[in-house]
Formats: C-alpha cells, structure tokens, sequence
C-alpha cells in the first residue's frame, strides 16, 4: 500500500495516484472525507478509473464534456493526480490529541507528500476543510504551487457555522427526531446536497483544525503575490460553507482569484462534476500558459464587488433568503448553534454512501 512515512512524527498518510504525465495535480479532501471522494475529478481530469500504484490496474478513457477537455491538455504532456486521506480518517494515522489537528500541521502532511512524490511542484485544489489546508499550503511554501482551486471554502473558526433559515432549522429538528442510522443518513444527504440532485441520484478531533482556522493578512498576500492563479468555486446553496464567505475570500485575493458560482450545495464537485471540472481545466490552461491575474479575472463586478464567472443559468424561482429566513437570522443569529454543525453537516456515515450507491 502507498503510504508516505513521516519519521519525525511517526504520521504515515495513505495516497493513490492516478493517471500519467508531467502535470501534477494535489486533491486535498475536506473533513471526515476520504481519498476516493475526488472520483468525478479524478475521471475529469486524467480519465483513468483506476489507481496507478495497483498492479498491473486498467487504465480507461471516459466520456462526456470534461473529458474532452482533459484530452486537449494530455495530447502535450499527460495529468498524474494524486489524492490522499488526511491524518485523522481512512488508512492514515489517527493522532488523538486534538492539538495535533490545525490546519498548518496538516498542510505540513501535504507538504511532505509532494516531497515524498518527489514533485517540485503542483496545482493543489482543496474541498472545504481541504481548502482550508489548501491555503495553508499555498501560503507556507508558494514556490510548490503551479495554481490554486478552493471550493466551498470559508475562512474557519466561526464561519463553518451553517447557514441559521428554516431549512437548517428543520434539517436539525429531524436528525434530533431520527431512530435509524438511515433516517440520520438522509438528513445528512439533504445537508450536503440540493433536493433536486436527490431526486435525481440519491473523525471528531479534525473540528479543531476547521474551528482553529485562519488565514492571516501576511499569508494572505503571500498567495496573493506569489504569480500563481487562484479559482474559488461554490455552490449557490451552500449551507454548510456559506456563499458569502467565500466571495470575501475572492475579494481579499484579488487580482489573481475568480470566483465560480455553481448550482449546487456543498459537495457541487459530485453535483456538477462537468461544470467543476471545466473550471479547474480553465484553470490548469491559464497556468500553463501563464496568463496575467487580470486577464485571468477579467469580469465585470457583482453588486458584492466579486469577480463572478457564472457557468449556470440563474436558479429557477428560489428565495431561500426571503423574509422568513430574514426574521429567523434576527431572531437567532446570536445564538450558539454548535449543535447543527456537528449534528452530520460535515460528517460521512456509511450509510450515507450506501443510499447514493442505490
């Protein structure tokens, strides 16, 4: 099995690569998340199904839009992804001091990772807390970054507590009410993703590093000096990583940032794999032909003053923001509804990989 050993700590951190060629890519999964939740990006960009470290495993090409394009970028020199469990789940170690989970020890994970891969450097996109991780990474060692891609990211700390409407509200109410892990399941399911996917398709210490997040100005204009790119994607109805926090991010890293707004919720790499593989195809392309930050985030200002690059039509006939989510945000917007955040917001239960298997 692939395992990157770290002798100073005694941490080994489980990896699969896949695919072939000179361009690197680092998928850094958020919390509780394992390596193989990067399957419709991993297909997207490389087109294998398989990892490479198997042996003798296939390799297969897919089809569909992303692909295509992944194609144009192999016909020159090929993209090797690689992906791994961060410590705490899956095959990697599981420290049990709750200090040995912030968002700077794990970007060190990551970082002796590429060293162990022996990759001088990488595109590094990140999930959620990945994406966190992501900016830690990016911001302790920016000579290692090729580009950078954050989706559904927010700043930590008090900004990973979900969206406070109805639908938050009742999510609560009915996990609190749930008797069965597959009652708990399909809240857990309508958290992460919209309704109409559903009827389409239907690690507790890792909380610290999430909740002990936070990017300073310094690391902040680290990333943003450094001549990499960045792309912020994200899901319309979030309510897990709110939209608004990451269009504050984009901001704050403007001229290199473009923010991509998707329909979708908090796993929108599984909801609009095509969309979300497109951006970060886009993204790999401009790095590679080293376009300037304000070529890069041309387009016009949104009332928030974000670069927004829109690839979906607008949502059909919702106001989840209308007055009555309006009032409850006044009515509780001071309370501390912890609770909700750790109720299944973040959480993968098996279950729930078990119902969208069916």
């Amino acid at each position: 099995m692939p395992y990157c050993d770290q002798s100073s700590n005694g941490i080994r951190i489980f990896y699969r690569r896949c695919g072939h060629g000179s361009t690197k890519v680092l998928l850094i999964i958020g919390l509780a998340g394992t390596h193989d939740s990067w399957g419709p990006q991993i297909k997207g960009l490389t087109g294998a199904v398989e990892p490479n470290d198997e042996e003798e495993a296939p390799t297969e090409t897919v089809g569909g839009e992303s692909n295509t394009l992944g194609e144009e970028v192999r016909e020159g020199d090929g993209i090797e992804v690689c992906c791994f469990d961060n410590r705490g789940v899956g095959r990697s170690s599981v420290p049990t001091e709750k200090s040995d989970y912030t968002t700077t020890i794990m970007a060190e994970d990551a970082l002796a990772l590429l060293d162990h891969l022996g990759w001088k450097n990488a595109h590094v996109f990140g999930h959620s807390m990945g994406a966190m991780i992501a900016c830690k990474l990016a911001a302790m060692a920016p000579d290692r970054i090729c580009s950078l891609a954050l989706l559904n990211v927010t700043g930590g700390g008090f900004e990973c507590f979900p969206k406070i409407d109805l639908q938050m509200l009742s999510l609560a109410f009915r996990f609190l009410r749930a008797k069965t892990p597959e009652q708990r399941a399909m809240v857990d399911l309508e958290t992460h993703y919209t309704k109409e996917y559903l009827d389409e398709c239907v690690g507790s210490c890792q909380l610290n590093a999430c909740w002990t997040h936070n990017m300073t100005s310094k690391e902040l204009e680290t990333i943003r000096s450094s001549g990499f790119l960045v792309t912020i994607i994200h899901g319309r109805d979030d309510i897990i990583a709110q939209l608004d926090h990451a269009r504050r991010l984009a901001k704050k890293l403007q001229p290199v940032a473009r923010m991509v707004e998707l329909h979708g919720a908090h796993l929108v790499s599984h909801e609009r794999p095509e969309e979300v593989n497109l951006a970060l195809m886009e993204l790999i392309k401009a790095s590679k032909s080293k376009l300037e930050p304000e070529e890069w985030s041309h387009l016009a200002e949104s009332e928030s003053g974000c670069l927004v690059l829109k690839i979906q039509p607008p949502l059909n006939n919702r106001n989840k923001d209308g007055a009555n989510s309006l009032i409850m945000y006044k009515l509780l917007g001071k309370l501390h509804l912890s609770f909700l955040y750790f109720f299944g917001a973040f959480s993968r239960d098996m279950n729930t990989s078990e119902i969208l298997s069916k």
